[in-house]
């Protein structure tokens, strides 16, 4: 009869560890930026709403574009593009960090765009971290083939860092023929030299 009421105690001692557990974990949800999302409680299309008003507007007033985007990853914090988003306002203010973070959550949430992975490789570039950042367009290309802004970059990124190899003359071909203007006139003039003539 010793044994039954230490069992008891054991029970509620139990339930009260977990009690103080759940609530440390819903008091550890309030850190997250984004706190408002419960996972039952999404709103995808106010998500995707509000990060098309964020791009209509990310150059011209970036405070408003993020503003924006926070919202709507809190009315949906698994919509992709307000991630890639957001991380581009990042990067454009120099934050690398920050932009990593979220386009780290971007290529997860979009697996087969190839613009969160362009976007980080060019972030990994900003920081130095050329080889990093080349295995990152390298990821973009997996994904897409032929993605010119990836293609662009990879190349420039290997002609700043004198990082040629074997593709590099056909990543310039492709620029040449299918970039803007700017690009086109960029491509065709390092072309030449890194192709192999017959």
């Amino acid at each position: 009869m010793m044994g039954r009421p230490a069992l008891v105690v054991f029970t509620v001692l139990s339930l009260s560890v977990m009690s103080f557990a759940l609530g440390a974990c819903s008091q550890n949800r309030s850190t997250n930026p984004y706190t408002a999302t419960a996972e039952f409680a999404r709103d995808p299309l106010k998500a995707q709403q509000l990060t098309r008003e964020a791009a209509a507007i990310i150059n011209e007033d970036p405070a408003k574009a993020e503003t924006l985007l926070r919202d709507a990853l809190t009315a949906d914090l698994y919509h992709g593009p307000a991630h890639n988003n957001l991380g581009a306002l990042y990067l454009k203010q120099g934050k690398l960090y920050e932009a990593a973070g979220e386009f780290e959550w971007a290529r997860k949430l979009l697996p087969g765009h190839p613009d969160p992975r362009l976007n980080m490789a060019i972030t990994l570039e900003r920081a130095g971290q050329i080889d990093e950042a080349i295995a990152g367009y390298h990821a973009a290309l997996e994904v897409y083939p032929e993605h010119l802004p990836t293609v662009q970059a990879l190349a420039r990124c290997q002609l700043r860092n004198n990082r040629t190899d074997a593709h590099t003359a056909r990543y310039l071909e492709l620029v040449a023929l299918r970039g803007n203007e700017q690009w086109r006139d960029w491509a065709r003039t390092l072309q030449f030299p890194l192709t192999s003539q017959p």
